[in-house]
């Protein structure tokens, strides 16, 4: 049982030792910061301490890890991350994300359109093995670029005692959070990220207000491109209007989002797999994230977008078995991260999510989800996940019941929501 670490994290600055949260760490690392000091994660117990930076961030300062070293951490500690190779992040990092630690910013490249040039009209990618309506590559995705977000905003974790307190609420403030310090372009992407507020009665008038405010940059100007905004919400409903089609989200009773004929209809191709799990089963959210234009009147139209399911604790999952196994390891009191796809194709094989509870490794569990595909996983995938001798966790649903979890050594309980 690893016992060395706590979940309020130690940290070495200059000759001094500092938990997190404690009284003065705040002016510590502040400190830190001015005089370019690198605070060491104390995490592994008998070593040097492992190498973080400190970022400015909005509302003051944070310690972050370094990049590439998440995996070096101690599982029970906060900074731990799977290693990149276990989802579709290994290959975006250094490429489409490149984290700054001397500036605390990181540069993103996308693979879709933040203007618009008028006239012209951008359609989702042919159905099949598109993640999102633009095409992949080196780049951020749409897909690829929500699932960084979530990654970011640690809505993939998952320890005991979060059970109830995951909100839209705490989604959209830990979302924002993780937009902070990106760029794309030279531009700041908080600048276009809209994510509905909570909606209240009360406040209706000036949540409105403040919508409106984001918006009015993104209104066309004779001659220019025009620039788009980035949504992300969760789905209420998709439906006829009076001209096309509308998607109607949640917590924006009072604004639906138009959707042309073409991208309505290629939405539904593309996107078949989510839009039925979704139709048939309450338990489940249908998360959106999508450029969108906004017209004279102030009526946003999407543009591009894509779609991901999350269950009730706002997990993504990619289809029911991955549902399954979430629900399982939610209710056993399991600690896991959950892994994500993004540029990756359907048929590659990814972990569905990593236990941090079996010891000082983390266990990788995958999901196969077709006939004979769990005999073709590439060696060095099986190098990468498997760890000494202990055996990689693999379902195949097609072959039978989901095997017995490996067993719970120990868990830390959850302070705060990530």
């Amino acid at each position: 049982m690893n016992t060395a670490v706590a979940s309020d994290a130690a940290y070495a600055i200059g000759d001094h030792t500092w938990a997190r949260g404690a009284p003065g760490f705040a002016d510590a690392i502040a400190q830190a910061h001015e005089h370019h000091l690198r605070p060491h994660c104390l995490c592994q117990p008998g070593g040097p301490g492992i190498d973080m930076y400190v970022a400015r961030v909005l509302n003051g300062y944070n310690v972050k890890r370094m990049p590439n070293t998440g995996s070096q951490h101690a599982t029970s500690c906060p900074s731990y991350e799977p290693p990149a190779e276990f989802s579709g992040l290994g290959q975006l990092v250094g490429t489409a994300i490149v984290e700054n630690p001397a500036t605390g910013e990181t540069a993103l490249k996308l693979d879709f359109a933040m203007t618009k040039l008028p006239g012209r009209t951008t359609l989702p990618a042919a159905a099949g093995n598109s993640s999102s309506v633009a095409s992949q590559g080196p780049k951020l995705g749409l897909r690829a670029l929500l699932h960084y977000l979530w990654d970011q905003a640690e809505l993939t974790h998952w320890k005991t005692g979060f059970a109830g307190r995951r909100t839209w609420g705490t989604v959209r403030k830990h979302l924002l959070q993780a937009a902070e310090n990106k760029f794309t372009h030279g531009h700041a992407l908080l600048a276009s990220l809209y994510i509905p507020e909570v909606f209240s009665v009360e406040q209706c008038e000036a949540i409105t207000a403040r919508r409106l405010r984001q918006w009015a940059h993104a209104r066309p100007k004779p001659g220019q491109p025009q620039p788009l905004m980035l949504l992300v919400a969760e789905v209420k409903e998709i439906v006829p209007s009076r001209y096309g089609h509308k998607a109607i989200l949640k917590h924006i009773p009072d604004q639906a989002f138009a959707l042309d004929e073409a991208l309505y209809r290629r939405l539904g191709r593309c996107f078949e797999q989510e839009l039925a799990a979704w139709g048939t089963d309450g338990d489940l959210h249908l998360l959106m994230i999508a450029t969108f234009r906004v017209d004279d009147a102030g009526v946003p139209s999407l543009v591009e977008l894509s779609l991901m399911l999350a269950t009730a604790q706002w997990l993504p999952v990619e289809d029911g078995w991955e549902k399954q196994l979430v629900g399982a390891l939610v209710r056993n009191g399991r600690c896991f991260i959950k892994g994500l796809r993004y540029n990756e194709a359907p048929n590659q094989p990814l972990v569905a999510a990593s236990l941090l509870d079996c010891g000082e490794a983390p266990r990788p569990l995958l999901i196969t989800r077709d006939r004979g595909q769990s005999d073709l996983i590439p060696p060095d995938f099986m190098a990468q996940t498997t760890r000494g001798d202990t055996p990689l966790w693999r379902w195949n649903p097609t072959d039978g019941d989901m095997p017995t979890l490996p067993p719970k050594r120990h868990c830390q309980p959850a302070t705060a929501l990530p």
